[in-house]
């Protein structure tokens, strides 16, 4: 539930010369800001934080929400959004203003499901709010059971190799490679790795993690084999559209899609590039990969997970979806 009262909105008031009003969040520190927009930073009806803490987020928010903003703009990469989504979930609850993302960070797979131009620009975006296209998308709401702090929301979490892949990536960062060019780097290596290890090798050994469906808290399926409470994969995401067209999930699921792999067998990394693909036939779930669309899920793991780029201990959680946001792009 919000602090406060739903915000009046400027676009309920037909008098109001600021229609829409617009906030922005701006990552001073992403890659490809730099400065960049804030030439019209004095513009009527536009008010520009640059946060660069967590609590500095959540501040903005909080004036933005006063001044009933009907237009929230995020620039920033994935991590950006995810840190304005956490911050903003007290302060917006259901009731989010229209949102823009303007892909400036290391990583923007969000923008490769809503499908913004990678070199848009504040002036377009403020220009689109009338005849853009809508997107709605939920995000995945991360909750830690019995820890402190706010629920942690983003669109991709995975652990496992996963977490490994992150690792790698940031290597791949400090290469010069980003976006698609360093997941495809990463996957390839991660495949690499994970063929040819052996069997204490950490792309191989798994992690150990138990994860149950929500509600009623089924166990999910677990191939015969291998330690049924070890796992070597897990991705999770309410994006439909992943980068470099990634097709690692079922077809025509909705919602909170998972994909999991139990261990991984050779017979199965082997087939990872068709996989990706969208090719998924049936003996793969006995093989160990399942695919599958769930309300929720409770996860106890004893590694990091990550959660659109950045890390979070190991400890019990639950993983649910949150509320429908409106994501603008022309």
């Amino acid at each position: 539930m919000a602090n406060n009262p739903s915000p009046k909105r400027a676009t309920d008031n037909a008098t109001d010369p600021c229609v829409p009003r617009i906030g922005m969040i701006y990552n001073a520190r992403s890659r490809r800001n730099q400065g960049r927009d804030l030439r019209i930073a004095s513009r009527p009806c536009l008010d520009i934080a640059q946060p660069t803490t967590k609590p500095e987020i959540a501040d903005a928010l909080q004036r933005f929400a006063r001044d009933g903003i009907d237009y929230l703009i995020i620039s920033g990469g994935d991590g950006t959004v995810r840190d304005v989504l956490t911050m903003g979930h007290r302060v917006f609850a259901e009731d989010w203003p229209a949102l823009a993302v303007l892909p400036r960070g290391k990583t923007n797979a969000l923008n490769a499901d809503v499908a913004a131009p990678a070199n848009w620009r504040l002036e377009e975006a403020i220009g689109a709010f009338g005849s853009a296209r809508r997107v709605v998308r939920r995000p995945i709401v991360v909750r830690s059971q019995g820890g402190e702090g706010p629920p942690i929301l983003g669109f991709i979490l995975g652990a496992g190799i996963f977490t490994e892949g992150v690792r790698s990536g940031q290597e791949a960062h400090r290469m010069g490679l980003f976006d698609s060019l360093a997941v495809a780097m990463t996957s390839s290596w991660g495949i690499v790795q994970t063929v040819i290890g052996g069997g204490s090798s950490k792309w191989r050994r798994g992690t150990a993690m138990r994860l149950r469906r929500l509600p009623g808290g089924t166990a999910l399926p677990h191939a015969p084999g291998g330690d049924p409470g070890r796992r070597s994969l897990l991705l999770a995401s309410t994006l439909r559209r992943m980068p470099l067209g990634i097709q690692l999930f079922g077809k025509g699921q909705e919602g909170l899609r998972l994909a999991v792999l139990d261990r991984p067998r050779r017979r199965v990394m082997s087939f990872v590039p068709a996989m990706l693909a969208g090719w998924h036939p049936a003996w793969l779930e006995r093989a160990g990969l399942h695919h599958l669309s769930v309300e929720g899920f409770a996860m106890e793991i004893e590694d990091s997970f990550v959660l659109d780029g950045e890390t979070f201990p190991a400890g019990s959680y639950t993983v649910t979806q949150g509320p429908p946001l409106t994501f603008l792009a022309p």
